[in-house]
């Protein structure tokens, strides 16, 4: 995979990661039936070449999981041009294909939804990482906020956009919410009990909403606090007041408009969540040869 300049390399997905995801995807579009419209055109003889396109400059994610979907109807070749991590202008040919029409005409909706999906993620996580690179030390980050069944696929395209994950669920790390501190009695005693249970490499997280509540959790013994929903003037109050004693992370309605002004503040991490659930996919296409 390339890696941006500056940027680690990241690891590629393994086929036990999105091998279920795919087939199922494949399934659900096949049904029944199969692929009727084809079946009636088609001979299953029929050769073909297609070559999947960029419609739209961006950064490729995904490639992987389109390969596989092709492939898994049997009879296809391929040849990727342009893996996941590279950045590529609209017109680019990221893979061709070769074999079986019917296999590639039948996975053609699937495999393409799944590149555009994950492309567009990886591109958008792209532009905001480059966008706070210029604002200030901080690292973006996703969030939990991931389209049931492609969590895996989502947090590894904002991998392969520049940023990185944060807790993959309720099991990696504790965040103590609002309402757990409701529950709880206060932030001392929601800390005391999480870390009463907690393994000695488990992080601890408490989302605070005012200056006050983040020297609660310091003194509690938080290694991260969330600050929530804060003014960037209250994120620079809150950031000095931490003086580097705990992680301090933002999050809440941060925009490509506003993750600058929130980078500024000196914040140690931003958390977004909108990049896994409302980037815009990746314009692609398949492209047959006449």
């Amino acid at each position: 995979m390339t890696a941006e300049a500056g940027l680690p390399e990241v690891a590629p997905l393994m086929l036990i990661q999105y091998e279920e995801l795919v087939r199922r995807e494949l399934a659900a579009d096949l049904g029944a039936a199969g692929d009727i419209t084809t079946g009636a055109i088609v001979r299953g003889d029929v050769q073909a070449t297609a070559r999947v396109v960029a419609r739209h400059e961006g950064r490729v994610c995904g490639l992987d999981c389109t390969v596989f979907a092709f492939r898994l109807l049997g009879g296809v070749r391929h040849r990727v041009a342009h893996g996941d991590g590279t950045d590529v202008e609209a017109g680019t040919v990221l893979a061709e294909f070769e074999g079986s029409a019917r296999a590639l005409l039948s996975a053609e909706r699937t495999a393409l939804n799944l590149l555009g999906h994950l492309s567009g993620i990886a591109t958008a996580t792209r532009d905001l990482v480059r966008m706070v690179g210029e604002a200030g030390h901080a690292r973006v980050v996703c969030t939990r906020k991931t389209t049931p069944g492609l969590r895996v696929l989502e947090k590894y395209a904002v991998r392969v956009g520049g940023a990185s994950n944060h807790r993959f669920g309720l099991y990696d790390a504790v965040l103590i919410k609002d309402n757990h501190r409701v529950i709880a009695g206060g932030v001392q005693p929601a800390v005391a009990a999480a870390r009463a249970a907690l393994g000695h490499l488990v992080t601890l997280e408490v989302e605070v909403d005012t200056v006050e509540q983040l020297e609660e959790a310091i003194d509690a013994g938080a290694d991260a606090v969330l600050l929530d929903n804060m003014s960037t003037l209250d994120l620079e109050r809150a950031v000095a007041r931490a003086g580097g004693r705990v992680t301090t992370e933002a999050s809440g309605g941060i925009t490509p408009e506003t993750i600058c002004d929130v980078a500024a503040t000196g914040v140690d991490v931003i958390s977004v969540g909108w990049i896994t659930h409302s980037a815009p996919a990746l314009d692609v296409g398949l492209d047959f040869s006449s």
